[in-house]
């Protein structure tokens, strides 16, 4: 006779909840989360109350849930995140000074582009970009530079399933291929409704000390403005000091290792 294999541990069971709230599912009711996390209403509820509680969840004014604040603190100390969002806040903050234009950082997370950090203004165009969302690679600007870069195996696994969120959306392997070959050779890419009618994008990468491309920077306009290569130069400016400030994060790194 056979051991039973146990069933889902607590924890397992509060992630499901947890990895059931996403960029597409911000909002969810309590029935919502149990079909999406695939857990009974009543654990579904229990678990809920003990993470709304600690704080990993929240009830808006709607009655849904929502992620809750002591989760998004928590999520801003990933090193990922706090590093290279506290180099780049500065210059993207400049960047948008001089642009008055939507002023994106975003970095691969397999096959998508994970956004950490957005600075914007009341007249920048609406996006469905914000911190912590992840963003097909091929559809948005940011995420083109970061394809390009990407090794081999991800480009390949990218062009083998290139799908449309708009009818811009470039599908065809043969063209995005050449389009990234352009983005290695110019050191830009540009988007055109691609990811959301009515908007453009035009993205620059951003290398560490040893010159490999860890993150994007890009600005998103309306699609009314198609000089999108005039932009190039302010986002290199910025790029630069970005790439510096992780530099010198690095070399004082290399020397508080040593003492």
């Amino acid at each position: 006779m056979g051991t039973a294999r146990p069933g889902p541990s607590v924890t397992s069971r509060a992630l499901a909840i947890l990895g059931a709230i996403d960029e597409r599912h911000p909002r969810q009711t309590l029935s919502e989360l149990s079909e999406r996390a695939g857990l009974p209403l009543s654990t579904t509820h229990r678990l809920v109350a003990e993470l709304v509680a600690w704080g990993a969840l929240e009830r808006d004014a709607d009655g849904r849930y929502v992620v809750g604040r002591r989760l998004w603190q928590l999520g801003t100390l990933a090193p990922v995140h706090r590093g290279l969002r506290e180099i780049a806040v500065a210059p993207m903050q400049d960047l948008y000074a001089v642009t008055h234009e939507n002023v994106h950082l975003a970095v691969r997370s397999d096959v998508a582009a994970l956004y950490v950090e957005r600075i914007y203004g009341a007249s920048s165009v609406a996006l469905v970009s914000r911190p912590g969302a992840k963003l097909p690679l091929h559809a948005t600007g940011v995420g083109k530079v970061l394809l390009a870069h990407a090794p081999t195996d991800v480009i390949d696994r990218v062009l083998s399933n290139l799908t449309s969120v708009t009818r811009y959306t470039i599908t065809e392997s043969g063209r995005m291929a050449r389009e990234l070959a352009a983005i290695r050779r110019l050191g830009y890419a540009g988007t055109s409704e691609e990811m959301t009618l009515g908007t453009c994008s035009v993205a620059v990468p951003i290398r560490d000390d040893a010159g490999e491309v860890v993150a994007s920077l890009g600005l998103v306009t309306r699609t009314v403005r198609r000089d999108l290569a005039k932009f190039v130069p302010a986002l290199n400016v910025a790029a630069a000091a970005i790439t510096r400030g992780l530099r010198e994060e690095a070399a004082a790194d290399a020397f508080r290792s040593t003492e």
